[in-house]
């Protein structure tokens, strides 16, 4: 479409100035015969005052030219004046034609750069409409992916009612008094049979640096620290302008508090199969190396697909002289931080 209002509009501005050049090419050439004749006048007109010059100094007592003679003078002189005359106007013309030549040149020349404009205003547009439709695509096909999932658990919920639910032997450790827990502590998460140590401590010092960064403005603000192996860490600054009062005065002041940090791995299937870790060296006991067994806990952050997982590394664990804490988390949600929380109890 852009293309054809291109054409268009320069096919118009291009006959016009077609036109004004046929104009001037005419007026020209007027300008010039007009220039001719005049010129033949004159020499005439010299010849003969030539000739009543020679005839002068002949014969002085001869007439110097008859009636028509003059008459004929006198008509060739007006015709040279009028001839004159049309060509100063024909210059005054030209002068008119080259100005409005170049008027409409230089409208031409905004026309061309608002149609500029306005193509690549439609060019935009366009793209952003094309951007539209693949957003909503990619929406479309989720909602299929979603509609088979909810399908495919629908059917998995009928099947489990019509089940008899198993019986399950519980095994219990010798340790069930619990105590909460102040010394080191390592975070793990156990998801889909899967362990990972959470950076917790890396993190959490990278939020620090990151807090004193951040702007002193009143209000909340969020922000994101990492990635650090295979986490990242997203927190809420809580800032509030209280009254204080020290040495005796009191005034306004800002105060800042941690509201909440989330630490979500960058992908599901983050860590290694517990059957793995339990069975070869591994991650897990790079971090126990080293640790004192009776000043350090190990809380375990475990999803409902993984508690009998969990059965197993607390039986390792406890074997290695390690307390365990184990924090339930709902499918879908993550680890959070908070300063209004709990801190973990060992067993």
């Amino acid at each position: 479409m852009s293309g054809r209002r291109r054409s268009s509009v320069e096919l118009g501005h291009d006959a016009f100035l077609d036109i004004v050049a046929n104009l001037v090419g005419i007026l020209i050439i007027l300008v010039v015969i007009l220039g001719t004749q005049t010129h033949h006048v004159t020499e005439m007109m010299r010849a003969e005052s030539e000739v009543e010059d020679e005839l002068d100094s002949t014969d002085s007592s001869s007439p110097v030219a008859t009636r028509s003679q003059l008459d004929e003078l006198g008509q060739m002189a007006m015709r040279a004046a009028s001839a004159q005359r049309e060509s100063m106007e024909l210059e005054a013309k030209l002068r008119r034609y080259d100005a409005q030549v170049q008027q409409l040149d230089t409208a031409r020349g905004k026309l061309l750069d608002l149609l500029g404009v306005a193509e690549a205003a439609w060019e935009d547009a366009q793209s952003k409409l094309d951007q539209s439709k693949v957003r909503g695509a990619k929406l479309q096909r989720e909602i299929h992916e979603i509609e088979g999932e909810l399908a495919e658990l629908a059917g998995t919920k009928d099947r489990l009612a019509n089940e008899k639910a198993p019986l399950v032997a519980v095994e219990h450790l010798p340790t069930p008094m619990a105590k909460t827990v102040f010394g080191d502590e390592i975070d793990l998460r156990l998801k889909a049979g899967r362990l990972s140590v959470v950076p917790v401590e890396i993190l959490m010092k990278d939020i620090k640096e990151d807090v004193q960064r951040m702007t002193r403005k009143p209000g909340n603000a969020a922000a994101t620290v990492g990635p650090m192996r295979d986490y990242i860490a997203n927190y809420v600054i809580e800032r509030t302008v209280e009254r204080v009062s020290q040495n005796g005065r009191s005034g306004m002041a800002m105060t800042a508090r941690l509201g909440a940090v989330a630490f979500e791995p960058l992908t599901e299937s983050v860590g290694q199969p517990i059957g793995e870790v339990l069975r070869n060296r591994s991650f897990l006991d790079v971090e126990l190396a080293g640790r004192d067994p009776n000043a350090t806990t190990i809380t375990v952050w475990v999803y409902p697909d993984s508690f009998g997982e969990l059965r197993q590394l607390k039986e390792h664990l406890y074997q290695r002289g390690f307390a365990t804490a184990s924090r339930p988390l709902m499918e879908g949600q993550a680890i959070i931080f908070s300063s209004s929380g709990t801190r973990s109890k060992a067993q």
